[in-house]
């Protein structure tokens, strides 16, 4: 069935105020594209949404060039805690795993992919166990050409939270934030959008009564007691290494700008790509 987008917000002439950014990171993540909680549910009808506000925001600013990532949710995690994958992979039942976590990422990806699709995004998918090799557990080789000229070309790129061969570990996993952190060195996006089910960083998780605006490095240890970790199984860590990578990536990127926001209501993503603030800013 077609997805006809339409506007999830004002008309154009009342985004004025909104500063125009023409290149930006965009993460759907795991918990808002499947239920964390049980294993191997998509959440079909947001992905469609979600898709349709990116259709809505690029009809806006239509030169905006994007990439967008996703997490594994309630696919990948399960097998990799299972096996480990993450700490490597090093016999026969560890191998077993790491196919296992492929096939649960990849198939997530391609509901993604479906979903873009359908709502006539131009996307392309580059999964980061065909390209990307790391060394304890970091990027060390990938060759970014082939994002660069999708971009070029007016097409998404499309990464995820993947199994990759490891130098020292044989394998491992990367999450999106991790490609994002490489990735951005190399295209420097003005902006990168972490959207999840969460508002943002909460300064009291669980209660969850009160939202911390922006972290920078000046005030990050009068928040560091605030971060904690996920709902569901999260074999990447939870919210506090997904703000600390965010933290040193705008230390070495000074004009880039992170939100964490929730992608659940009606809009947001949307207005997130077209620059209006949501959840927490973290910034330099």
């Amino acid at each position: 069935m077609e997805i006809i987008a339409q506007p999830f917000l004002t008309p154009i002439g009342e985004h004025a105020k909104v500063s125009i950014v023409k290149s930006l990171f965009l993460k759907l993540g795991g918990s808002l594209i499947t239920d964390k909680i049980r294993p191997h549910t998509p959440r079909l009808d947001k992905m469609d949404e979600l898709a349709a506000q990116i259709v809505s925001a690029r009809q806006i600013q239509p030169d905006m060039k994007l990439l967008v990532g996703h997490g594994s949710g309630s696919f990948g995690h399960a097998e990799a805690s299972k096996y480990q994958t993450r700490r490597g992979v090093r016999d026969p039942e560890g191998w077993q795993g790491f196919s296992e976590v492929w096939f649960a990422a990849a198939a997530l990806n391609r509901l993604v992919m479906e979903s873009l699709h359908k709502a006539g995004l131009q996307s392309m998918a580059f999964p980061p166990s065909a390209s990307v090799t790391a060394q304890d557990g970091h990027v060390a080789a990938w060759d970014i050409s082939p994002i660069q000229s999708a971009l070029d070309a007016g097409i998404i790129p499309v990464v995820y939270g993947d199994v990759v061969f490891d130098t020292m570990r044989g394998g491992t996993i990367l999450s999106t934030e991790e490609l994002f952190g490489y990735l951005a060195h190399a295209l420097h996006p003005q902006r990168i959008l972490l959207a999840g089910l969460e508002a943002g960083v909460w300064a009291d998780f669980h209660a969850c009564s009160h939202l911390i605006a922006e972290i920078t490095p000046h005030n990050i240890s009068e928040q560091a007691h605030s971060l904690g970790g996920s709902a569901g199984t999260d074999v990447t860590g939870g919210m506090d290494s997904k703000v600390r990578q965010m933290l040193r990536l705008v230390q070495d990127i000074p004009d880039l700008d992170v939100l964490i926001f929730s992608g659940e209501g009606l809009g947001n993503i949307q207005s997130a790509l077209l620059g209006e603030v949501l959840g927490t800013r973290i910034h330099n």
